[in-house]
C-alpha cells in the first residue's frame, strides 16, 4: 500500500520516480480504508528535502500512510518559500484536538543553543506533553530525541569537542528486539550532530533502554518501557548527498569543518558518496510502523490514549 501525501506536495514527484507507489488525496479519497495517522513535526530547515526523505521511508512498507506535516507557530523558516508552508502545513493548534498512531519529531540545528534559549521550545515541550495522551508512539530524531530525553527524563545533552559527522557501524545490543527484526549484527547509520547524550545518564532511568550504540557515534537507539517513545540520535532518513550539503555549508564559512568520516570514497569531498544505509532504514522504519503502530494500535481514534498504554507488540498493558 501507498503513502497518502498532498497532490502538489514537491515529495510526490520525487517518489513516484523512484517508484514509490505515492497515492494523492484525490485518489486516497476513494478507498475505504483506515489508513494509519502519522504526523510529522519538521523542525529541518530544508523543509521539502526533509518531507521527501522520511515520505520515502515511510511509503516502503504494505501500509497505508496518511501523513500530515505541522511545523512551529512562532518561527519562520528561512530556507523554504512561505508559500509552501502555507500550502501543505497545519500548526500545532489545528491537530491539537485530534489524536494519531504516530508522531515523527525531526532533528533541527540548534544543538549548540540550550534548550530553554530555543524560540520555538515551549511550544515543543507541549507538543511533546500532547503526545503522551494523544500519539500511540512518537520517533524523536538526534536533536528532537536529545530534546524529548531532557525534557520527558531530564538527561541534559553534552557539548562535543568537534562536529560528528559522517556513517558510522552500529551494533545490536539486544539482537532480538522487534525494531531491529531481519537487521544484521552490524549496520551503518548517518550522524550529524554537535551534542551527545551520555550513556549512563540513560541507563540511570529504569524507563529507558539502550537499544543500539556504536563505538564511534555513542547511543543511537533508546526506547521507554512500552515503546510509546523511542529516541535515535542518528539520521537513518537521510539521502545520499545530505551530509555532502551538509559539509559543504560547513566548511564554506569554517576552514576546519571535518570532512565527514567513512563517507567519501577515500575520504575525497569530489567523489560521489555511496549509500550504506539505505537497507537499515528502509527496515527501521518498517518496522516501527508494523510492530509500534499497526499491530497495536486501537482502530477507532477518537478517544486519547490510556496512560501507561503500551504500543510494542507483545508488552502488557499498564
Amino acid at each position: 500500500m501507498p503513502i497518502k501525501i498532498p497532490n502538489q506536495l514537491p515529495a510526490t514527484e520525487t517518489l513516484t520516480a523512484e517508484n514509490i507507489f505515492v497515492m494523492t488525496e484525490t485518489r486516497a479519497i476513494a478507498q475505504d480504508i483506515r489508513p494509519l495517522r502519522i504526523l510529522l513535526l519538521n523542525l529541518m530547515p530544508t523543509k521539502v528535502d526533509t518531507e521527501t526523505q522520511f515520505a520515502r521511508v515511510l511509503g516502503n512498507t504494505p501500509l497505508q500512510i496518511d501523513l500530515e506535516l505541522i511545523a512551529p507557530e512562532g518561527h519562520v523558516s528561512k530556507n523554504t518559500p512561505q508559500e509552501h508552508m502555507f500550502s501543505f502545513y497545519k500548526s500545532f493548534d489545528e491537530v491539537k484536538n485530534r489524536n494519531f498512531d504516530g508522531l515523527i519529531i525531526t532533528g533541527a540545528p540548534v544543538e549548540n543553543i540550550p534548550f530553554e534559549e530555543v524560540d520555538y521550545w515551549p511550544e515543543l515541550c507541549r507538543i511533546m506533553d500532547w503526545s503522551r495522551e494523544h500519539v500511540h508512539s512518537t520517533l524523536h530524531i538526534c536533536w528532537g530525541a536529545q530534546a524529548g530525553l531532557y525534557h520527558h527524563y531530564g538527561i541534559p545533552k553534552r557539548q562535543l569537542p568537534q562536529k560528528l559527522s559522517g556513517v558510522f557501524l552500529h551494533t545490536l545490543e539486544d539482537p532480538n528486539f522487534i525494531l531491529f527484526r531481519g537487521f544484521d549484527d552490524q549496520f551503518w547509520v548517518p550522524h550529524s550532530r554537535n551534542t551527545t547524550v551520555d550513556r549512563a545518564d540513560i541507563e540511570a532511568v529504569p524507563d529507558l533502554k539502550v537499544l543500539s550504540s556504536s563505538e564511534e557515534a555513542g547511543v543511537y537507539a533508546v526506547k521507554t518501557d512500552g515503546g510509546r517513545q523511542i529516541f535515535l540520535m542518528g539520521h537513518a532518513e537521510y539521502d545520499r548527498d545530505t551530509l555532502k550539503k551538509e559539509y559543504l555549508r560547513d566548511s564554506a564559512t569554517d576552514a576546519l569543518a571535518q570532512t565527514p568520516r567513512h563517507y567519501f570514497p577515500g575520504d575525497n569531498p569530489e567523489a560521489e558518496p555511496v549509500v550504506t544505509w539505505r537497507s537499515c532504514a528502509n527496515l527501521l522504519y518498517s518496522n516501527w510502523l508494523n510492530y509500534f503502530v499497526y499491530q497495536s494500535t486501537p482502530y477507532d481514534l477518537t478517544s486519547p490514549f490510556e496512560p501507561g498504554h503500551s504500543a510494542e507488540v507483545g508488552t502488557p498493558l499498564k
